[in-house]
């Protein structure tokens, strides 16, 4: 992968573990396969409330952090080469979500990264609300198309995703949340991506396997997409969720290597 072919999202839920965040961005890797965003979910957090980064990347929280009382459970790493006048954050009302739009000549991308609640269903209707209000923000432009990328952590069970022998995870009150966010996905028209079945989550009690991370992608969008899997090898210290890499067939725009370098140093990069 290259940065300049495609877009890649690396879509995680951490588990709150500062081993596995940092082992993540601190070792080039991600910028070695030419990941776009990094999309966390339960990111490690100080006691300060804020969480790690390195260079590399620019940290954006979601748009409550720090003014609201819940913790914010989801942050965005972008790729320091992507243009900064490319990309923009849009506000969502929740430090559970947070979303990215990124521009190029083929049209804009909105990426909203997600955690949900398993307790109750807000996240579920905020998301509803958003696309409802913002409805031109996410699909009117003059060129190009405009797509629209969820990457999240659901914690929901539904045989739509997981493998549909496993009876025991498909309790009538499960299934009828469930339910909520399939209607919630196909009134905003987007569909399922990572395949059906492949699990993302291992129970740390009870040791089994579970689907709880999904992708979805707008439904006129899906001939954009050329591969959406977890990275079982890749599972990082203390988390039980699998990452997640979704390759777009969509560029960024980047700074010029000599630009990235001169960011680190404070040099001025106009040239006479």
């Amino acid at each position: 992968m290259d940065l300049t072919d495609h877009i890649t999202v690396w879509q995680q839920n951490v588990n709150k573990s500062r081993n596995c965040q940092h082992n993540l961005i601190s070792n080039n890797d991600l910028i070695n396969k030419g990941i776009s965003f990094i999309a966390l979910q339960e990111p490690t957090m100080d006691h300060n409330g804020y969480t790690l980064v390195l260079r590399d990347w620019t940290l954006v929280y979601p748009s409550t952090h720090q003014s609201s009382d819940n913790p914010s459970r989801t942050v965005m790493l972008v790729n320091a080469s992507i243009r900064s006048d490319t990309w923009k954050q849009l506000k969502f009302p929740s430090s559970d979500v947070m979303v990215i739009q990124l521009s190029g000549r083929w049209g804009k991308l909105t990426i909203v990264n997600v955690y949900n609640n398993c307790n109750n269903d807000t996240t579920v209707w905020l998301l509803t609300e958003f696309h409802r209000k913002n409805h031109s923000e996410l699909t009117e432009l003059t060129n190009g198309t405009a797509h629209v990328l969820w990457v999240r952590d659901f914690n929901r069970h539904h045989p739509y995703w997981d493998n549909p022998s496993n009876i025991r995870l498909f309790t009538k009150d499960v299934l009828e949340v469930a339910e909520k966010l399939i209607e919630v996905v196909a009134d905003t028209s987007l569909d399922l991506v990572l395949p059906s079945g492949i699990p993302t989550h291992k129970h740390n009690v009870m040791k089994l396997w579970s689907r709880l991370d999904q992708v979805f992608i707008s439904d006129h969008s899906e001939n954009l997409l050329i591969s959406c899997d977890t990275q079982p090898d890749q599972r990082g210290i203390n988390t039980d969720h699998l990452p997640i890499i979704t390759e777009l067939d969509l560029t960024a725009d980047i700074i010029q290597e000599e630009d990235i370098n001169n960011l680190w140093t404070g040099t001025n990069s106009a040239k006479s």
